[in-house]
Formats: structure tokens, C-alpha cells, sequence
């Protein structure tokens, strides 16, 4: 397979393993009129994938080593499937939960054991361009599901748009089946799970894997807190934008999809450190435009808190592998269960906020996220900055 074929294959692959992951965001307003349920109830539903990504990153740490890679790929793809489809039967919001942290756990499963066999089966020089194809897949996810999300329930209902994402998670299964090799299983490297735990124990006493692993679990209370309860404001007076225009207002994301690539790069010449300050200080600058009543404006305050919370967990996951003395792939599933972790928070708290206080009091509490970002930031110290090593960790 040619270099360009290679990547196209792996961004394909990395947008539909997690294109399930915020699409249905965008539906959010149909959703909770649908269920006769608050922007809250409905935000905590939706967003309680993020249980599942957890969990999905803590057990692949776990247990990860004895999984062959490929089947392990394709399994989670085709299971993915399962409650994709159920979740067209529109049930009940408790079931709609736990199909959601189904998808969640199948969602981080592919992820973690994608990254696990590109990291195992790339050469030297091609890591780095295939790690790259595969974040740039993971951003344009963010902007094409939901975009097609918006259109699909737009033109054909709520019960269609999850049966055709049912379809992308199939095709998925079916890009991995005929485009990952079997490769040669690993040598087993089998621990007791107390080992692992010890570890963790180890990644916690270190003072700059705790920070990095608080902002983690901050950038995306950030994230989700914004672009969850963002929809509610838009399809309201004075903006009353309707299904499709909702789906055009995420082209707010193309912008990250060009600078998030670049923070390997940024971080190389100006530290960590210096990068994440100025990634929280692009993110803050968004923060008064979410409050305009301009249109335009509003959408570049989201552009903005895209950019800077994109490249914050880009510089944030590369810091984790370099800041981990041993055993750096639990300390990137602890990373990622805080980082997940965060997102569920950030739906469920800044949704009360949303419902109770309004979208002015919901920005001050992005802002706050930022704010203690920025300051747990002076704590990513290293002995030596080496050259980062890429982006890991699904984006924001």
C-alpha cells in the first residue's frame, strides 16, 4: 500500500471508529424534545459514552497485552454496531444511557488497540506520519459526524440518523478486515493485575503525571460543557437556527483540523509548558464571543475554544509519554480515564449550571476549567524535554 493510501486508509479507519463519540451532540434539541426530558438529562445521556471511554481505556491497559490487535480492532467495530442500532428503537432515557456507555466502551476498545498495533507495527519513520493520519481522522470526525448528524435528522428523523451510523460502524469493521494485516502476535509480556495497580500507584505519586492527568479530565469538561449545551443557545432566539444550519455551525472545527497536527512541532521549539499557556490563553479568548449576540461572533468564540483545547490535548498527551519513568502505556489509560472522565463531569455539572443559572453562568465555568488549566500547567516540569512524542489521546 502506497504512503498516501496508507494514511487516507488510517484517518478513515480512526473516523469511524469514534464518529459515534460526539455526532450525537448536534441532535441534542430534537433529542430532549423527543424525550420531553431538560438540556441536562438529555446532555448527561448523550455524553455518558464517556463512561464507556473510560472504562474501554482502563481495561485495554489491563488487560490489552493478551488481545490480538487486528481481531480486537474488529470486534469492537462490529459490536459497536449493536447499540448504535438499538438506540434507532428510541427507548427509554435509562436504556438510551447505557447504549450510549456500550458505545463508549466499544469506541475506546478499537482506539486503544488501533494506537497499540501502530505503535507495535510501524517502522521508525513512518510512526509519525501514521499517528498523524489517524489524529487528523480523529479531529474530522468531530466536524463531518456531526454535521452529518444534523442532516440526517433534519431530512429523515431521529430513528434514521442511528441507523445509518450503525451502517458507518459496519463499514468500519470491513475497512480493518481487509486493510490491517495479521501480524505476528507479540511476545506475551502477561502480569498479575496487581502489578499494573502498582503502577498506577507509581503514575499517581509523580507530581506532573497528577497535573497532566487533572488537565486532561479539565480540557474536556471544557470541551463538552461548550459544544453540549452551545446547541440549546443556538436553536433559541435570537440565533433559532434550524437542524441543518446547526450541522453547518461545526465547520468551526475545520480550522483545528490544519493547527492540531502541528503541536508536536510547537511544543519541540517552545516547551510544553509555554504551549499549553498559550492554548488555554486561545481558548479564554473565545469565551466573550460565546456571550454575543452576533452570529458571527459566536461562532468564532467556538473556533477559538476548538483551536485552543485541540492543541492543549495534543500537548497534554504527548507530555504523559514523556513524563511516565515507567510503564508509559498505564499511564496513558489513566490519562484517558481522567480525561474522559472530565467530559461526563462537564455535562453533568455545567449542565445544572445551563439549567438553572443559564448560558452566561455555564461560560464563567468553562472559564474557570481554563483557568485552573493554565495554572496546574506550571506543575509539567521534566528533568529533560525531549523531543514529544505524538498525540495519543482521542481529541477533545
Amino acid at each position: 500500500m502506497s504512503g498516501p493510501l496508507r494514511a487516507f486508509t488510517i484517518g478513515v479507519t480512526a473516523f469511524l471508529t469514534v464518529v459515534d463519540l460526539f455526532a450525537t451532540q448536534a441532535i441534542l434539541p430534537p433529542l430532549a424534545t423527543a424525550y420531553g426530558v431538560t438540556p441536562a438529562a438529555m446532555g448527561f445521556a448523550v455524553n455518558a459514552c464517556t463512561i464507556g471511554m473510560a472504562i474501554g481505556g482502563l481495561a485495554v491497559a489491563l488487560f490489552g497485552r493478551r488481545l490480538d490487535r487486528r481481531r480486537g480492532i474488529l470486534f469492537s467495530l462490529a459490536l459497536l454496531a449493536i447499540p448504535t442500532a438499538l438506540l434507532a428503537t428510541m427507548p427509554d432515557l435509562p436504556l438510551f444511557t447505557l447504549l450510549r456507555i456500550l458505545q463508549g466502551l466499544c469506541m475506546s476498545t478499537a482506539f486503544a488497540l488501533t494506537l497499540a498495533y501502530l505503535g507495535e507495527h510501524t517502522s521508525a519513520t513512518d510512526t509519525a506520519s501514521a499517528f498523524a493520519a489517524y489524529i487528523t481522522g480523529n479531529v474530522a470526525s468531530n466536524l463531518f459526524g456531526r454535521l452529518a448528524a444534523s442532516g440526517l435528522v433534519n431530512h429523515f428523523g431521529l430513528a434514521a440518523n442511528f441507523w445509518v451510523f450503525a451502517v458507518l460502524n459496519l463499514v468500519g469493521a470491513m475497512l480493518v478486515w481487509f486493510s490491517v494485516e495479521r501480524a505476528p502476535a507479540m511476545r506475551r509480556m502477561d502480569r498479575q493485575p496487581e502489578q499494573l495497580f502498582r503502577a498506577w500507584l507509581g503514575h499517581l505519586a509523580n507530581p506532573p503525571l497528577r497535573a497532566s492527568f487533572a488537565i486532561g479530565f479539565l480540557i474536556l469538561f471544557a470541551f463538552i460543557g461548550t459544544f453540549t449545551y452551545v446547541n440549546f443557545v443556538l436553536v433559541r432566539p435570537p440565533f433559532s437556527v434550524g437542524m441543518m444550519m446547526l450541522g453547518v455551525v461545526y465547520f468551526v472545527f475545520l480550522p483545528s483540523i490544519v493547527t492540531t497536527p502541528l503541536a508536536g512541532r510547537v511544543v519541540a521549539r517552545f516547551g510544553t509548558r509555554s504551549t499549553l499557556w498559550a492554548s488555554f490563553a486561545v481558548a479564554a479568548a473565545g469565551l466573550p464571543l460565546l456571550l454575543s449576540q452576533s452570529f458571527a461572533a459566536l461562532l468564532a468564540g467556538l473556533a477559538l475554544l476548538a483551536v485552543g483545547t485541540f492543541f492543549a490535548q495534543a500537548t497534554a498527551t504527548g507530555f504523559v509519554g514523556r513524563a511516565a519513568t515507567t510503564d508509559r502505556g498505564s499511564a496513558s489509560g489513566l490519562y484517558l480515564a481522567s480525561y474522559f472522565l472530565g467530559g461526563l463531569a462537564g455535562s453533568a455539572v455545567l449542565g445544572q449550571v445551563f439549567d438553572r443559572l443559564g448560558w452566561s453562568a455555564s461560560v464563567a465555568g468553562i472559564g474557570l476549567s481554563l483557568a485552573l488549566g493554565a495554572v496546574l500547567t506550571a506543575r509539567l516540569t521534566l528533568r529533560t524535554q525531549a523531543v514529544p512524542a505524538p498525540a495519543l489521546a482521542p481529541s477533545s
